[in-house]
């Protein structure tokens, strides 16, 4: 079929069954106008013959001719329009990939500017212009280029989509609505396209959202990162400054002892090289003495004999050698001194990296108070929850699975599932205490063995000296002194549970490697009275982060 073009006249030059520009027009006997094929196939499909337009029916199919004067006013009408269209396709915009093209366009394809649902084709703007002037095209519905414009039609009707089922969830046309949706919820598809598209921008809020969050969780990432090298690099220079000063400490001790010694021989060859010297000068006097024995007692001359032995009766001068030796050095102890003056050059290099390693661990301290819902009914807790300890007095508590029954224990009220903390707690005057952490499904009830296996990470005092890590098997601790102060440091991922003697600056005992799963809680334990010798209270501590 040919295009139509935008003349005044148009609407007379095209079909009412191919709405396109005559080919071979004819009329019939009521005075319409078609196609000959048009209206000929029309009637070959039709079980009567009548006017598609008017409705009028007719006895005989009539015969079909071409009306020669309007087919030249139609080939003047195309010419016109291929003109317009040659001229005016070079001001519109040439079709690119991606684009939707027009469906009349022959040759070079321009640019879609609108599809027809009813004609099912897309249109530029030259092939539009039948649609914005003729009336009986006027009604069709145009809608913004796509692909796939039979997408938009109904399969099962051939009728545009124009209704949304809410009931099915899909798109309907008005037969579609009548036949097989009567009863159900049918919205207008420009209703329901408001409220998704409201919904997908909520959603897309939404989304923008958790992108946003999962930028910052980026940013938070390669910020930790960031201070996890810091905290690195830090590490690796303060250690090898201190491995630097330990060598050169070793290496001075080292040379102290070497010279130390080579000192002690050099005095004993000085003691020995006089004696020697000494010896040899009085041997040397001696030989001469002896040749002038032999001399002498070889002589025939009686008279020069006797004259010449009253000199040799005085004898040269000579030292009692007998109880004269040479004093060999003592070595004894010099390298154990050497390496004592070592270890405590070494103890001096502990005691400042603990001091400083507890300093760090102090900075991730955490305000802690005792939780009296689990707490044994014979401890006696401060109103601050701060203090805690053993009475000889049974309290009537209301029993929770909570709740300690058999022992004196009792747990912190905060919990940590992740990260590091501190907390420090006062010992003094005690002679039996417990203290750590507990996961949250350890045992309360019956009889409890405390080992990491059960999940708690202790250390305690019993009898007044005797210190444990209760590892599983126990682990004896020798400690310096008696801690008044004890810190508790965890670190959830590293698997890491420290104790430190606070006042000494020492470390007590590192549970390492473990594996935590559940949230970990403080673990208090202030041992039983004993007739008050163990009656002073574990105290909670504000933890003073010296600088």
């Amino acid at each position: 079929m040919a295009a139509a073009s935008n003349l005044q006249s148009e609407d007379q030059f095209l079909c009412s069954i191919c709405l396109d520009v005559f080919t071979d027009p004819v009329a019939i006997p009521c005075g319409h106008n078609f196609c000959k094929n048009c209206i000929t196939e029309h009637w070959n499909t039709s079980d009567r013959c009548q006017c598609p337009i008017c409705k009028e029916a007719f006895t005989t199919r009539p015969d079909l001719r071409v009306n020669t004067l309007f087919s030249e006013m139609i080939l003047q009408f195309r010419q016109s329009a291929q003109q317009k269209t040659s001229s005016s396709s070079s001001e519109q915009q040439v079709s690119k990939p991606g684009e939707v093209p027009c469906d009349f366009c022959t040759g070079t394809k321009l640019k879609a500017l609108k599809p027809c649902l009813v004609c099912l084709a897309s249109y530029c703007e030259t092939h539009l212009e039948p649609h914005l002037t003729a009336s009986r095209l006027k009604r069709h519905q145009l809608i913004d280029p796509v692909e796939n414009l039979e997408d938009k039609m109904c399969m099962k009707h051939d009728k545009p989509l124009e209704l949304f089922c809410k009931t099915d969830q899909t798109c309907v046309c008005m037969l579609c609505h009548v036949v097989d949706h009567k009863m159900h919820d049918v919205v207008p598809l420009k209703e329901e396209y408001k409220e998704k598209k409201a919904e997908l921008g909520k959603t897309e809020a939404g989304i923008q959202q958790m992108i946003q969050k999962r930028r910052l969780k980026i940013q938070e990432i390669k910020h930790s990162v960031d201070l996890s090298e810091e905290d690195a690099d830090r590490e690796i220079a303060e250690g090898v400054q201190v491995f630097t000063a330990l060598k050169e400490s070793v290496e001075r001790g080292q040379a102290n002892l070497i010279d130390t010694i080579k000192e002690k021989q050099k005095k004993t060859d000085r003691q020995a090289g006089a004696f020697i010297k000494e010896l040899e000068k009085e041997i040397s006097e001696l030989t001469k003495r002896r040749t002038e024995v032999e001399k002498l007692s070889r002589s025939e001359d009686q008279l020069h004999l006797l004259q010449s032995f009253q000199s040799l009766k005085a004898a040269p001068p000579t030292k009692d050698w007998t109880e004269v030796s040479v004093r060999t050095s003592s070595y004894e102890g010099t390298v154990l001194k050497a390496v004592a003056q070592l270890e405590e050059t070494l103890n001096k290099e502990m005691k400042k990296l603990l001091e400083d390693e507890l300093k760090r661990v102090q900075q991730y301290a955490v305000d802690v108070t005792v939780d009296p819902d689990t707490a044994n009914p014979y401890l006696i807790l401060s109103d601050d929850g701060k203090q805690v300890n053993d009475s000889d007095v049974k309290k009537n508590l209301p029993e929770n699975p909570e709740r300690f029954s058999n022992y004196v224990f009792i747990l912190g009220k905060q919990s940590f599932s992740s990260g590091r903390f501190y907390f420090e707690v006062q010992v003094k005057g005690k002679t039996e205490w417990t203290l750590g952490v507990a996961r949250e499904s350890i045992n309360r009830k019956g009889v409890i063995t405390r080992r990491p296996q059960n999940g708690y990470w202790t250390i305690w005092l019993k009898n007044g000296n005797e210190y444990k890590a209760l590892a599983g098997p126990d682990v004896s601790l020798s400690l310096k002194s008696r801690p008044k102060k004890v810190g508790v440091f965890v670190d959830y991922e590293e698997g890491l549970v420290s104790f430190y003697d606070v006042d000494a600056a020492a470390l007590i005992y590192s549970f390492t490697s473990c594996c935590f799963t559940e949230k970990l809680f403080p673990f208090f334990c202030p041992g039983l009275n004993y007739g008050d010798k163990n009656s002073a209270p574990l105290i909670i501590s504000p933890v003073n982060q010296a600088e």
